[in-house]
């Protein structure tokens, strides 16, 4: 009996469609799951923060080629998904203008409720401008409390003044 391949020919792969940022995400996380690896571990071998890390994972940044590669070693990632990682994303791609997984709700929710607060606090510590969420740094950890344990996270972002011209 003749033993039939199921691996695609060439010109089968050439009509496939091409791998997109969303389908290197979805790699990564089946991927980590698998392996059973947290995100810190991960940051780890990619030599950034977990919370970077963790944002770049998940398609909200730009990875250098060493990143990229590191990542690719480390989740057996094709070529193909390395060097999508290299590329600028596009940034703030919830899939519905209001969020309805619960816990980022609630971040929206946080800015809904208090945002006014935080713009109000820094323009009359700053002047008027903003914090940047591009020099940015953030650091998320736990808390124990006996009433069951917090999370903190502390955002440090460079003040940007608007100019006049």
């Amino acid at each position: 009996m003749k033993k039939t391949s199921f691996a695609p020919s060439r010109a089968a792969s050439a009509l496939a469609k091409p791998m997109k940022r969303e389908d290197v995400t979805d790699l990564i996380v089946f991927r980590k799951m698998k392996l059973g690896i947290t995100w810190p571990a991960i940051a780890k071998k990619v030599g950034q923060s977990k919370e970077w890390t963790t944002a770049a994972c998940l398609g909200q940044m730009q990875m250098t080629r060493k990143q990229a590669e590191a990542l690719g070693t480390l989740f057996d990632l094709p070529e193909e998904a390395v060097m999508l990682l290299q590329q600028v994303p596009y940034k703030g791609s919830l899939p519905t203008a209001v969020p309805t997984d619960p816990l980022i709700y609630r971040f929206y929710e946080l800015v809904s409720v208090y945002g006014t607060t935080f713009k109000a606090l820094i323009n009359e510590e700053y002047g008027d401008g903003i914090m940047s969420a591009i020099d940015f740094d953030m650091d998320m950890s736990r808390l124990p409390h006996e009433k069951g344990d917090r999370v903190k996270i502390v955002m440090s972002g460079k003040y940007l003044q608007y100019k006049t011209y």
